[in-house]
């Protein structure tokens, strides 16, 4: 009982040194960039990095939910494609009697969609009684092949008279600040706000950190799991209501490899993958770290672009080995 009240006590009260790393190294690697060339601190090229960021940096919000419950989601790329695709489809057959109001329906379906997807990997791990990493490696072929069968190989493009009003969702911006990134913050500002200072966040951690002590405490593990997996979800469907815009179709190859970028980000921002820690800001901060070092990469011509997800995949074993290492 002890432990778990402390497990649900603990969260961003006491700030280490730890806990800086993110920030520390995202700095760091910003400082790299300035070095490398020195077009990287233009307006242009910052407000690039940190809207092409978003998507990942939304998804990963919801997998610091989940990984810090104890759980891990693979699916999500996969889930994105999936929301993508028929999210498109929605807008295409609404759009002849509903006009641009279709841009809102759609995104409303596509958060429902989301979310059915999150309760689905949930219900699998938790009354299934599945391993997190099996259930979600499943159900990543699903959604997969799902939406390879739905565009038939090829793609499914949005209807032109829905690309022009939906493109400032993308492209548009807010006194100077792009949308997604605004939108991001909203995200960001709201898992904080529900991790940090709601039940269900302390219960979340708690979870995570000894869910046998948790369920002795009175929390259902398997409740809050499963909730942990529909925020997921809905992350994952907000990322797609942005994403959308951008090339304006969805295909087979939506969301590709993101499931490592997300991991990698959560992972380095300082979220613990056993479970029982979790930083919100730190995944942020991990985000942009990946993105940048992307970035840097196509502007320095030292590696090629086609080894960014190489270098993702280091970054993450030497983030685990720091883990270990701190630990």
């Amino acid at each position: 009982m002890t432990a778990a009240v402390a497990s649900e006590s603990a969260g961003p009260r006491r700030i280490r040194l730890a806990d800086m790393g993110p920030f520390i190294a995202l700095a760091v690697v910003i400082l790299a960039g300035v070095m490398i060339n020195s077009s990287f601190l233009s307006g242009t090229n910052i407000a690039n990095v940190v809207t092409r960021s978003a998507f990942v940096a939304i998804i990963a919000v919801g997998a610091t939910f989940v990984i810090s419950s104890g759980g891990l989601d693979l699916s999500v790329g996969s889930m994105m494609a999936f929301v993508t695709g028929i999210m498109i489809l929605a807008m295409n057959r609404l759009e002849p009697s509903m006009g641009g109001y279709a841009i809102v329906a759609g995104a409303g379906i596509g958060l429902v969609v989301g979310a059915l997807c999150g309760l689905l990997n949930g219900l699998i791990v938790t009354v299934g009684k599945i391993e997190p990493f099996i259930a979600t490696l499943g159900t990543m072929g699903i959604f997969r092949a799902l939406i390879t069968w739905m565009s038939d190989g090829g793609s499914i493009p949005i209807e032109r008279t829905l690309r022009e009003p939906y493109r400032p969702v993308y492209f548009g911006n807010v006194m100077g600040i792009p949308v997604p990134v605004l939108l991001t913050l909203v995200v960001v500002l709201v898992g904080a706000f529900v991790l940090y200072r709601t039940k269900y966040g302390r219960r979340c951690m708690a979870a995570g950190s000894n869910a046998d002590v948790a369920r002795f405490s009175g929390v259902s593990v398997a409740k809050v799991r499963t909730m942990a997996f529909v925020i997921q979800g809905l992350c994952v469907a907000i990322a797609a209501i942005c994403y959308i815009p951008r090339l304006g179709a969805a295909t087979p190859t939506t969301g590709q490899l993101w499931e490592l970028q997300v991991i990698t980000a959560v992972v380095i921002g300082g979220t613990a993958l056993r479970g029982g820690k979790a930083r919100v800001w730190g995944t942020v901060a991990g985000a942009l770290i990946l993105e940048v070092i992307a970035n840097l990469m196509v502007l320095s011509n030292m590696v090629s672009e086609y080894l960014v997800a190489a270098v993702q995949g280091v970054i993450i074993i030497l983030a685990m080995l720091a883990h270990r290492f701190i630990k």
